[in-house]
């Protein structure tokens, strides 16, 4: 039995963006006005709960647009053949393909 309300508590420690929706909503629904809450999704129900408890806003990281990330990996190819071109280690055009294959997948939708 002690261990249920020892989960719950640390449930209640952990921040807003660990709960899942089912814990999101059941806190939800203890405020009295906020209505609508099945209806809502994950982000509406997390604000309207900041907004109660009076925490603040979570900033929003700043992400490199689409096309930004292309230009990064088109300048990383140039670098990566004219490293080719110059003769470097295998080890250091291996590094190049990495870094350009996880800046393409950032440009895949999806």
């Amino acid at each position: 039995m002690g261990s249920k309300k020892k989960e719950k508590d640390e449930k209640k420690e952990k921040p807003l963006e660990n709960w899942t929706i089912k814990e999101l909503r059941e806190e939800a629904l203890k405020i009295p006005n906020v209505q609508g809450v099945h209806g809502m999704n994950k982000q509406e129900i997390m604000e309207a709960l900041r907004i109660e408890k009076g925490l603040p806003a979570l900033e929003k990281k700043t992400t490199a647009t689409i096309r930004q990330n292309k230009e990064k990996a088109k300048a990383l190819m140039a670098k990566r053949d004219e490293e080719r071109g110059a003769g470097a280690s295998r080890t250091r055009l291996n590094i190049l393909r990495k870094k350009i294959s996880k800046i393409k997948k950032k440009t895949r939708l999806g």
